[in-house]
C-alpha cells in the first residue's frame, strides 16, 4: 500500500500557505517568479519524498540542484515587488551554478555551498521586509501586509533550511546516514510547526507598518503640502482612489514622485501610513453613499474600492467610531 511521505505535504502546505497570501499579487515583473518559486517549493518536497521515502537514490544527483534554485527565486520573487527593479536578475544565477558545479566535479563541497545559499537569501530577504513600504510597493495596498508576511515567512524557511543542511551534514559525517530520514522527518516537522505559527499568530510575522501618532508629525513643510496636494489630486483623477489593486506604486507614478517621497510625505503631513490615508479617502466616498443611495454594502464597498468585507468594515470603523450600517441608520435620523 502507497504512503505519501511527510515531504510532499511539507511542500504542498508550504506551496498552498504562500499562494495564499501572494493572491492578487500580480505585478508584470514579479508573476513568473512566483509561479516558478511556488512549484520549486512543491517539486523539492516531491523529491525529498521520493528519495527518502521511497529510496529513489538517483535523486540525490538533482535534489542539491533543484534545492539551489529556490533562494533566489524567493528573493527575485519578491524584490520585482520593490519601487525599483531587479538589477541584472541574471546574477542570481551564479549560487546555483556553483552547486551544479560541485555536485560534477567537488560532491564535498556541495552542502557547505547550499547551506551558505540559504542563510545569505534568507537573511537578504528579511532585511528587504525591513525597508518599509517602499520594498513591496508595486503591491496593491491591500495586499501589502499578507505579502510582507509571505516575505518573511520564506526568509524564515530558507534560514531554517540552511541551518538544517548544515546539521545534517554534521550528522551524516559523524553517525552515517542512518539517522538521515529520522532528521528530515524532524525537518519537516519543525517547518510545518512555523506554518502553523503563521496561520494562527500571524502578527509573529509583521503587521501593518504604523502610522506616526497625532493629526501630524513635526517636520512638515511647504514641500510637504505641495506634494500632498498632488497626491489627492491624482488620487481623484478618474476616480484612481477606487482602484482595488492601488498600489504605492502605481499612486507615485500618477504623482511623478517616487514610492519613498510620497509615503514620507504622508505620514509626516498627516501623521498616517499610505494605506491608511487612501483609505481615509475611500471612507468619504462611503459615507456619501451610505448617505445618498440605497445601495447594498457589498455593492457600495466594492464600489469604494475595498476588496475584502472585513478590510472595509475595520477602516470605516476606524475613521468614523461606527460600522457602516450603524453610520447609514444615524445620517438619515438626522435627515
Amino acid at each position: 500500500m502507497l504512503s505519501i511521505p511527510l515531504p510532499f505535504i511539507v511542500g504542498l502546505v508550504i506551496a498552498l500557505t504562500l499562494y495564499r497570501n501572494l493572491k492578487g499579487v500580480e505585478t508584470p515583473g514579479s508573476k513568473r517568479y512566483f509561479v516558478v518559486f511556488l512549484m520549486a517549493y512543491a517539486m523539492q518536497g516531491a523529491i525529498i519524498g521520493l528519495r527518502f521515502g521511497y529510496g529513489v537514490e538517483w535523486l540525490h544527483v538533482v535534489q542539491p540542484v533543484t534545492a539551489a534554485l529556490m533562494p533566489p527565486l524567493a528573493y527575485l520573487a519578491f524584490r520585482s515587488l520593490a519601487a525599483t527593479p531587479v538589477a541584472r536578475p541574471a546574477l542570481h544565477l551564479v549560487a546555483p551554478l556553483l552547486v551544479l558545479l560541485a555536485v560534477a566535479l567537488l560532491p564535498l563541497l556541495v552542502d557547505l555551498l547550499l547551506m551558505l545559499e540559504f542563510i545569505c537569501y534568507g537573511v537578504l530577504l528579511f532585511s528587504l521586509t525591513l525597508k518599509g513600504s517602499n520594498a513591496l510597493a508595486e503591491t496593491s495596498l491591500q495586499r501589502m501586509v499578507p505579502a510582507m508576511r509571505a516575505a518573511r515567512l520564506s526568509a524564515i524557511l530558507l534560514l531554517f533550511f540552511g541551518i538544517f543542511d548544515a546539521a545534517l551534514a554534521v550528522v551524516s559525517l559523524f553517525y552515517g546516514n542512518a539517522l538521515v530520514p529520522l532528521a528530515v522527518t524532524a525537518m519537516n516537522f519543525t517547518a510545518l510547526f512555523i506554518v502553523t505559527l503563521y496561520y494562527f499568530v500571524p502578527d509573529f510575522f509583521g503587521r501593518e507598518q504604523a502610522a506616526p501618532s497625532g493629526a501630524a508629525v513635526a517636520g512638515t513643510n511647504a514641500e510637504d503640502e505641495a506634494l500632498l496636494a498632488r497626491i489627492e489630486a491624482a488620487l481623484d483623477s478618474n476616480d484612481l482612489y477606487r482602484q482595488e489593486d492601488l498600489s504605492l506604486a502605481k499612486l507615485a507614478r500618477r504623482t511623478g514622485a517616487t514610492a519613498r517621497e510620497v509615503s514620507a510625505a504622508i505620514n509626516r503631513a498627516t501623521g498616517l501610513n499610505v494605506s491608511q490615508f487612501v483609505n481615509n479617502r475611500r471612507i468619504r466616498e462611503a459615507c456619501r453613499l451610505l448617505e445618498e443611495t440605497n445601495q447594498p454594502l457589498t455593492a457600495l464597498m466594492f464600489e469604494c474600492g475595498f476588496g475584502t468585507k472585513s478590510n472595509f468594515n475595520r477602516e470605516f470603523r476606524r475613521v468614523t467610531g461606527k460600522s457602516p450600517s450603524e453610520w447609514r441608520a444615524q445620517a438619515r435620523l438626522k435627515n
